[in-house]
């Protein structure tokens, strides 16, 4: 639940990047809770979101395509903004999700 619930309000945690991060350190989910939870929460956005978390650690976290393929018949019919208030960054269709930049490019990553 955990993974669902930070990507579902990352925008009242500590920013972003800290809660992408907090993410990243776990090594494990147990992938079918997370589709199942996401579904449970009934939100297109999250879904897309979660989908476009693990589609980007799919190796890391042996991302399955069922699994995927369960969140996009959940993600939103039109696209939508990865933050409530955000503008600009880059439509990820498979998503239907407009990400910001920094999040597709990982650029904090460049700073360490």
């Amino acid at each position: 639940r955990t993974l669902v619930d930070v990507l579902d309000r990352l925008h009242v945690s500590a920013g972003w990047e800290e809660g992408w991060r907090s993410l990243e350190s776990v090594e494990y989910f147990d992938l079918d809770t997370v589709v199942a939870y996401t579904s449970l929460l009934g939100n297109a956005t999250t879904a897309a979101k979660v989908g476009f978390y693990l589609e980007q650690h799919r190796e890391a976290l042996m991302v399955e395509d069922a699994h995927l393929r369960s969140l996009r018949e959940l993600r939103p019919r039109q696209p939508h903004y990865f933050f409530p208030d955000a503008r600009g960054g880059r439509l990820v269709k498979d998503w239907n999700l407009v990400v910001p930049q920094e999040v597709i490019d990982r650029s904090w990553e460049e700073i360490e």
